[in-house]
């Protein structure tokens, strides 16, 4: 599966971040690609224009004008759009450009609209909204091009106000908590969950890389995230299900069912049935279908 990367050079600046426009992105590369494809960035991108469906992970998107759409990094999707039609702007940044830009290694994972499993991966927007992010994306842009030797700082300081003015917004809209103070171990929770779904499957697993008691997890996870550890494992790995269905036809129950750890196919069939109420065969009919 393709496999699209960031670089700098291409893209004509010295960080690993960049805001391009419609035009500026159909000049360095395809984009809107109608087979499955991944990136190595974060991406927001912010459409003032949009008609068309982006499949996003196990997620279908109905693209409108004036909303925002958030893809993290090596996320699956597809376009059924006409590229021509669409008036926007892409926020690209890898995590290492925050990594070094901020203290804290697990900022991404304190963003609501990143690894996002329960809630959609777009935000719409009232008319007008978009004014003010966009004076900040121009103004990030404009240090981009034209760097000076603060131009670090002011960027550090344009992106966080961004990224965290979005998360209230998306809080807000979805009335979700976005109080984060206190909680590292959680979100290392989370962001052990993405580097090991595929083989640890069980909160004992979690708990003895975090050092905590099986309850202290749990804990943890509830009061953070409103699940506990066990939902939250089980809710990950429906999802890397759901994305091996979607996206690899060709492979069959046994293929999935052992690459995911089970010792059985039909253990995989039971889990699924129970999550979602539908047999593994419907919920594919369905999606393809566009009913779900």
């Amino acid at each position: 599966m393709q496999l699209i990367k960031f670089n700098k050079t291409a893209c004509g600046v010295d960080f690993m971040l960049n805001v391009l426009d419609e035009e500026q992105l159909a000049a360095l590369h395809p984009y809107f690609f109608a087979r499955p494809y991944r990136g190595d960035c974060f991406e927001i991108l912010f459409f003032e224009r949009a008609q068309g469906t982006l499949y996003l992970g196990d997620q279908k998107i109905v693209l409108e004008d004036n909303c925002l759409v958030f893809i993290s990094a090596f996320q699956l999707r597809r376009w059924e759009v006409q590229a021509e039609e669409l008036k926007f702007k892409v926020l690209f940044f890898k995590e290492e450009f925050l990594h070094e830009f901020f203290a804290d290694q697990l900022f991404t994972y304190k963003l609501l609209y990143f690894y996002q499993r329960e809630q959609p991966l777009y935000l719409p927007l009232a008319a007008g909204a978009l004014e003010p992010l966009f004076f900040f994306l121009e103004e990030i842009k404009k240090e981009l091009l034209y760097p000076l030797t603060n131009s670090a700082h002011i960027i550090r300081s344009l992106i966080y106000y961004l990224l965290e003015r979005i998360n209230r917004d998306y809080a807000m809209h979805y009335q979700l908590a976005f109080t984060t103070e206190g909680k590292q171990l959680a979100y290392e929770f989370k962001r052990l969950l993405e580097l090991h779904i595929r083989e640890k499957q069980r909160v004992e697993d979690y708990a003895q890389l975090l050092g905590l008691s099986r309850i202290s997890l749990n804990k943890l996870a509830k009061t953070t995230f409103g699940q506990t550890a066990s939902a939250l494992i089980k809710q990950r790995l429906l999802a890397e299900i759901k994305l091996e269905l979607i996206y690899h036809p060709e492979k069959s129950l046994s293929e999935i069912a052992y690459a995911l750890g089970y010792s059985e196919p039909n253990h995989l069939m039971r889990f699924f049935k129970a999550q979602t109420g539908q047999k593994s065969s419907d919920f594919l009919a369905a999606y393809q279908n566009g009913s779900l």
